[in-house]
């Protein structure tokens, strides 16, 4: 089953794979979810879940607004949600990906995002790094992760075959092409991925993904690192493509170069340009207003990390 769509983009090229159909328009003011995650022992104090500033900021820089989705809420909260957003976002971190909050509110709205652009409804998704593989634990029920040494890594994608076909990558600048495949500007900070061999093998990924890069940790270990949906719109990167514009950790080795800057802004806008074509909106302007991520202060972690985060408690955390 390949779905078609209805596309209209003003400022990038025709997207390989959908085609031009009169009932989807472009949604000028795109609103994109966030989902929040379990905060560590360290962090506890500071308040139940977080969310990193620079996931926000990100996909402001490509035109789009923010809205944090909190975890451990009742059925219709998320189904509010997901009919007032026009995409979401599964952040890096590092819980569970089957037993946590984090893991259960994905699974609810990836849910509804299937039935829903099935049924001709628009809704795309991105995951990275453990969004990345939290989206192979919502397509199989299961965590196949392996254990890799890529923490702190900058390195170049391998294409896949058939990439140019995909439409995160079938369409990319010459420039963008050439950085992606030759310059240290996808940094990765994880521990665990899904090998070739691991999604060769399981049926329900094939079915649902299609694989357009891979990259070798320190050891020569293989992992996938770039996947797309094959009948629905979504997308994982392993790597971090908010992190050159967003993270200045100084010891960590992330290229901020105007390569990387370049390629982020890239996978920015196409991921809004995803979300411009979802026809979701708040039901009123005052909903809107107050979801906003605006409306929370986020704290600055005044050390090395240079990092600012936004906290949320269970118990105070609010939608309407």
């Amino acid at each position: 089953m390949l779905l078609q769509y209805a596309v209209i983009v003003t400022f990038i090229p025709y997207i390989h794979g959908y085609s031009i159909d009169a009932r989807l328009s472009t949604n000028a003011r795109p609103i994109i979810g966030v989902l929040a995650q379990e905060t560590d022992s360290e962090s506890k104090h500071y308040g139940d879940t977080y969310i990193p500033a620079g996931y926000f900021k990100y996909l402001e820089m490509a035109g789009a607004r923010a809205v944090p989705v909190f975890v451990k809420r009742e059925p219709d909260y998320y189904d509010h949600i997901f009919k007032s957003i026009n995409g979401v976002l599964f952040p890096g971190g590092g819980v569970d990906l089957i037993n946590s909050e984090y893991a259960k509110a994905a699974k609810i709205l990836y849910t509804a995002a299937l039935k829903a652009t099935a049924a001709g409804d628009y809704f795309p998704m991105w995951g990275t790094c453990l969004g990345f593989q939290l989206l192979t634990a919502l397509a199989t029920g299961k965590d196949l992760m392996s254990d890799f040494d890529a923490e702190d890594l900058a390195i170049p994608l391998n294409f896949s075959d058939g990439y140019q076909n995909s439409r995160l990558y079938g369409n990319l600048p010459e420039d963008v092409y050439y950085f992606l495949s030759k310059e240290d500007v996808t940094v990765n900070f994880h521990h665990y991925g899904i090998t070739p061999t691991t999604f060769q093998l399981t049926s329900d990924l094939k079915k649902m993904f299609r694989v357009l890069s891979t990259n070798v940790d320190r050891n020569g270990k293989e992992f996938i690192s770039t996947i797309e949906g094959i009948d629905y719109p979504i997308y994982g990167t392993q790597w971090h493509p908010e992190k050159p514009n967003f993270t200045w950790n100084s010891k960590d080795h992330i290229n901020h170069g105007p390569e990387a800057i370049r390629v982020a802004q890239y996978v920015a806008n196409f991921f809004v340009a995803e979300a411009r074509k979802s026809g979701h909106r708040f039901s009123s302007q005052k909903e809107e207003i107050d979801a906003l991520i605006e409306n929370y202060n986020p704290v600055y972690h005044k050390d090395y990390t240079f990092e600012d985060r936004y906290y949320f408690n269970y118990t105070s955390a609010s939608f309407l």
